[in-house]
């Protein structure tokens, strides 16, 4: 009686810790009654001190880890019994957290799904900042209307490299194949309309560009052609990305005058020397996660409009080199799955339901290992069954009640190096 009191008491005192981290994060009388900024994760209202805490508790996934390890012991409370497995899935910050996981803290999961994860952190918030540079202000003269990438410049993308892939519908299945040629569409000779200008066509080669410093040393792979028609959202909208906006300003320099649109390869450098509390997410070794027997599954679509689906593929070649693997040997317990036509982590033109979440056209997707994948985690840890394919879902209108339009079947990446 008195062990069982006392494994209570540790549960409790666990995650009162966990909690009294998150109010420190988010209490609103340390915010003067105000919400919080566009990136809550760093609390950039909060005094310098509790903003540490926020961005370390943010790159280290403290409260994730104490989260879980107090889960379990509520379960085994509960439930008389140790939990048999654990799973994590999450997409974007969330695919981030499940890698760091499996760097950290291998033996809190025995599989994760890591969608779109956002990884060389720092890298990426340089990479989002890098665009509004380039694109200008919407102010600016040669600035390049939502409309045109929408219109005219997709549909050149489309008719350039669409067909690569022997099937002509609109999606590219392996952007990495499109070499697109941006003066394809330069104005000749009096033409004024449905063309760009020169400076235009120079813009458009740039952003499709991976970014480079000034050592000649890659930052942040390009982004995939076909991302244009939602990127234009915030990558391209002629204003500062927020989040990088506010990575810059209240992490890398602490100072809210630091000018958005003079971000260059400097900037860069110095973030990724900061890389607060390690926050940059790029292990070379999972060998621990591994050997515990754990699995990895991470998918990332083809159309991301916020994180490069390339950069993914660059991870993937990066643990390669990093364990001394083959292919082979790697996807005994970590794969990638490329989702063709899918935005970030979720929507798009393509066979994008697989599993994930996302709103209602999840719920039309049975618990399958064929086209969940999350079953097919499931299925791979505790069953032995490695997948090789992901069947994604296209809903018409991307609404289960109208029925399906269409089914792809996803593959794993093979063993050949992207950059």
């Amino acid at each position: 009686m008195g062990s069982l009191l006392l494994d209570r008491i540790t549960v409790i005192t666990e995650l009162v810790d966990w909690l009294s981290i998150e109010i420190q994060i988010l209490s609103p009388t340390m915010l003067g009654g105000r919400a919080l900024p566009r990136f809550p994760s760093l609390g950039s209202a909060l005094p310098s001190k509790s903003r540490k805490v926020g961005v370390a508790n943010f790159a280290q996934i403290g409260s994730l880890h104490t989260s879980v390890a107090a889960g379990k012991k509520l379960a085994k409370l509960f439930y008389k019994r140790t939990l048999k497995k654990s799973y994590y899935l999450g997409c974007s910050s969330g695919g981030r957290q499940g890698i760091k996981a499996s760097e950290m803290f291998p033996k809190d999961f025995d599989g994760i799904v890591a969608g779109a994860p956002a990884l060389d952190f720092n890298n990426l918030v340089s990479w989002r900042a890098s665009f509004f540079p380039i694109t200008g202000s919407v102010r600016s003269p040669d600035f390049i209307k939502p409309s045109t990438w929408k219109t005219l410049i997709h549909k050149e993308i489309l008719k350039q490299c669409d067909d690569l892939d022997g099937v002509t519908d609109g999606i590219l299945e392996d952007p990495s194949l499109c070499d697109f040629r941006p003066e394809a569409l330069a104005c000749a000779n009096d033409t004024v309309t449905k063309c760009l200008t020169n400076v235009q066509v120079e813009m458009v080669r740039k952003i499709f560009s991976s970014l480079y410093g000034e050592d000649g040393k890659l930052i942040y792979p390009a982004m995939q052609p076909g991302s244009e028609i939602m990127a234009v959202e915030k990558l391209y909208a002629g204003k500062p990305f927020s989040y990088s906006d506010d990575w810059f300003k209240y992490v890398v320099y602490n100072n809210i005058a630091w000018n958005a649109s003079a971000f260059n390869t400097s900037d860069a450098a110095m973030a990724e020397v900061l890389d607060p509390s390690n926050v940059r997410t790029w292990p070379d070794d999972l060998s621990a996660f591994r050997n515990s027997g754990s699995k990895i599954i991470s998918f990332h679509g083809g159309q991301d409009n916020q994180i490069t689906s390339f950069n993914t593929e660059r991870f993937y070649n990066h643990l390669l080199h990093g364990m001394h693997a083959s292919s082979r040997e790697l996807d005994d317990f970590f794969r990638f799955f490329r989702i063709s036509g899918m935005f970030h982590c979720n929507s798009g033109p393509g066979a994008w339901v697989v599993g994930q979440g996302g709103g209602d056209s999840a719920a039309g997707v049975p618990f399958k290992s064929a086209n969940n994948v999350l079953a097919a985690l499931v299925d791979w840890v505790e069953g032995g069954v490695a997948p090789d394919t992901i069947e994604g879902t296209k809903f018409m209108n991307d609404n289960v009640t109208l029925g399906v339009s269409f089914q792809r079947r996803h593959c794993r990446l093979g063993d050949y190096a992207l950059i």
